[in-house]
């Protein structure tokens, strides 16, 4: 009896000869991820999803358009590996696509998986991948004392700077952001629950509204995160209905994708801004938010109040990290 049970212990658990480890459907998708993290923010990378690279390959398809094709066939991968029991309320993913879709110079490109579906660009993911290229050997020849990894994302080209030992990677990662742009500024809206309240629009790879948590009679260092991020999210539903979003370049890229909360601090200082971003489906970016500070870095520049090559520091207010950016060059947009 006793062998027995062992005998059947040993089964449940994948043991026996000839089973691979963890058990696993025989018809099932079976995925390899890396996990990584930025300033606490976390990023599952799924270093490669075939269906995608085959899509790329067939159709022809701009990373745009296969972003909305994997969004309508393969959208159990990210509700796999970004909702519970494997994921949680906070993951973030990226899916690395080699191939035509990488093509132009690109070292590799990603798709960006979230909660609620699927981003344009994510500067904390940008940081992690960077790194990623390096170690998992994505760059043919590295360079000491820095590398540039290019990506390509679907707002555009990246480019990541990534210190390189001769063996591995290493940090302070930076990146070369798309064009970023004020999309609006001072535009008054109704936001029910709070009244009128005063935003900018700016976009950093994708849109964002800004305004100080004060204006929603909150403090973004010491009010509950939960009354933030349901102040935030009545904002971005409120932006969505009364102000029309417009990209230069895509209309697949005129989305809201979240609000930042301030502490209101727009003006240069030598000391830490602090924000808190709510994007997609109420989902709380640990980091200070890559996309979001250069969005915040091109509307602080397009009101005059920091000029090119001043660095500033933007402090996450759920986890204290540290991202800092500055504005490199003026463009047309």
């Amino acid at each position: 009896m006793a062998a027995a049970a062992a005998a059947e212990a040993a089964e449940a658990g994948g043991v026996c000869a000839g089973r691979r480890l963890p058990p696993h459907s025989p018809s099932g998708l079976v995925l390899q991820t890396v996990e990584m993290h930025t300033g606490g923010e976390p990023l599952r990378i799924i270093p490669r999803l075939e269906a995608a690279e085959e899509a790329s390959e067939s159709g022809g398809l701009s990373l745009l358009s296969l972003r909305r094709e994997v969004a309508a066939t393969q959208d159990h991968v990210r509700r796999a590996l970004v909702h519970e029991p494997r994921g949680h309320a906070g993951m973030y993913g990226a899916v690395v696509v080699r191939g035509a879709a990488a093509a132009a110079g690109a070292h590799l490109a990603a798709l960006f998986l979230h909660g609620a579906g699927y981003s344009a660009m994510c500067g904390h993911a940008v940081l992690a991948l960077g790194r990623f290229a390096l170690d998992y050997g994505l760059v043919a020849e590295p360079s000491c004392p820095e590398t540039a990894v290019r990506l390509r994302c679907p707002c555009g080209p990246v480019t990541a700077f990534v210190p390189w030992d001769g063996r591995r990677s290493g940090n302070p990662v930076r990146f070369h952001s798309v064009p970023a742009f004020a999309a609006a500024t001072d535009l008054a809206i109704d936001v029910p629950g709070h009244g009128k309240v005063v935003v900018d629009i700016g976009y950093g790879g994708t849109f964002y509204a800004f305004l100080s948590a004060k204006q929603l009679g909150l403090d973004v260092c010491s009010s509950k995160t939960r009354e933030l991020v349901n102040a935030a999210s009545a904002v971005t539903e409120a932006v969505k209905k009364q102000f029309k979003l417009h990209h230069p370049e895509s209309e697949d890229l005129a989305f809201l994708y979240g609000t930042i909360l301030t502490d209101g601090k727009d003006a240069f200082s030598e000391e830490p801004t602090t924000n808190i971003c709510v994007f997609a489906d109420e989902q709380v970016d640990r980091s200070p938010t890559g996309s979001g500070v250069t969005a915040r870095i091109a509307l602080q520049y397009h009101k005059g109040l920091i000029q090119l090559n001043q660095t500033r520091k933007f402090r996450s207010s759920t986890t204290g990290s540290l991202f800092t950016g500055k504005a490199v060059k003026a463009s047309g947009l």
